[in-house]
């Protein structure tokens, strides 16, 4: 029995199709620097698509289409709904989504639903809402709206985003994108993920990560923050004293 199910596998193997490209692709920066004066930083993402290491092929024959997921430090957030109680708004029912992205953007060839199905879309977590699904309540139904609402939420303030239209090909088998991240890109690290996709499946795929980090005075006061409250506080009250006698002084004059 075991004879015949590894005769079984081989015979699968030699059937089943095989991808022979692979992708090579760079990002242009591996550091992002956070200071006072930062307004935003340009990104830029390429690579060709090659015959695999070992392949016989000499060129690879498209059409191809990339699809570029950038994603930001995970956390899990808590989705908050609020309700006027007697004329005080007040915070009345909550749901937790695990390991959501503080940043998610998507770069595309195409319309994404042109390039392939919606299964695969969500379950390669390339859609926004692919990442709602896991929460910590039992009511799918109201995890779906929070979801949708958090969605909008962070698109609205830049952090999530879709530009089907931002991955260009000069050549057949070289692809370009370019991201500028937002001033509010939350600080930590990042990870590019690009696809390569071909009569709908993914034939090849990868990754790159870099950090947005704080440098300078900024960094020091988001360490003291978390590893020094007290002193934080102290710092955030002498700057407030400084701020009010100086705006004094200048009002005299």
């Amino acid at each position: 029995m075991s004879r015949l199910l590894l005769l079984l596998a081989v015979l699968l193997g030699l059937v089943a199709p095989a991808h022979a490209e692979r992708l090579v692709s760079l990002v242009s920066n591996d550091t992002v620097e956070i200071t006072s004066s930062f307004d935003g930083e340009r990104m830029n993402f390429f690579g060709t698509i090659i015959p695999d290491a070992g392949s016989d092929q000499k060129f690879v024959t498209g059409p191809f289409h990339v699809v570029v997921v950038v994603l930001g430090p995970t956390q899990n957030r808590v989705a908050w709904q609020k309700t006027n109680v007697l004329g005080v708004w007040l915070n009345t029912e909550q749901v937790e989504f695990l390991n959501f992205p503080s940043y998610f953007h998507v770069l595309s060839s195409a319309r994404l639903t042109d390039i392939t199905d919606v299964t695969t879309l969500t379950t390669n977590l390339i859609l926004p809402e692919s990442h709602t699904l896991a929460t910590s309540s039992d009511d799918w139904w109201k995890g779906a709206v929070f979801g949708r609402e958090l969605v909008r939420l962070m698109t609205e303030q830049g952090l999530f985003g879709v530009q089907e239209n931002g991955v260009n090909f000069p050549a057949e088998n070289f692809y370009s994108a370019r991201l500028t991240l937002p001033s509010n890109a939350p600080p930590g690290p990042y990870i590019a993920l690009t696809y390569v996709f071909k009569n709908g499946e993914i034939i090849a795929r990868k990754s790159e990560g870099f950090a947005v980090r704080k440098i300078g005075f900024e960094r020091f006061l988001a360490l003291s923050a978390v590893q020094q409250p007290l002193l934080y506080g102290v710092i955030c009250v002498i700057l407030a004293l400084f701020t009010g006698w100086m705006g004094g002084v200048l009002f005299r004059r």
